[in-house]
């Protein structure tokens, strides 16, 4: 594995996440209640080149989420995004009343995470900024909720 070194490209972190949704206009309702009423996402219009593709996009303070249509849309249960939280129990209540089944995962010590479906079944990992302590995946600052570089090359 190679250092960055003065000169070499370097991937500055990621500008979007992109996630399937199936098309219509219910679609299209139920991604703006769930990303942008519950989530509390901003919607982004998307540019005008693109609109007649369908989908939504929405706003972090920091990051992108696209849903973009699939014909033969298929949810993603597996692989998904993490967001990062502030507030992460008022959203966990939130995310409760509006009927989502939410599952608190203990499993990373420090970590407090909770795992979500969309309304479409894709799989969202949030968690929360505040850290509780020690965070064992590498490279976390404690604390900050902020990846950090730490020079570990894992375990």
């Amino acid at each position: 594995m190679s250092a960055a070194g003065p000169g070499r490209p370097t991937v500055l972190g990621i500008d979007h996440v992109q996630l399937a949704m199936p098309a219509g206009t219910e679609a299209e309702v139920a991604a703006d209640r769930f990303y942008g009423e519950v989530l509390g996402l901003a919607p982004v219009a998307k540019p005008v080149v693109l609109a007649g593709r369908g989908g939504r996009w929405y706003r972090t303070a920091t990051q992108q989420v696209h849903l973009g249509v699939e014909e033969r849309f298929r949810p993603a249960t597996k692989a998904h995004p993490g967001l990062l939280v502030a507030g992460f129990d008022g959203l966990l209540e939130l995310l409760a009343a509006a009927g989502v089944g939410v599952e608190v995962d203990t499993a990373l010590p420090g970590v407090r995470r909770a795992f979500v479906a969309d309304p479409f079944g894709n799989r969202l990992e949030l968690l929360a900024a505040e850290r509780t302590g020690g965070d064992e995946r590498s490279g976390i600052d404690e604390g900050s909720g902020i990846d950090e570089p730490t020079g570990h090359t894992g375990r």
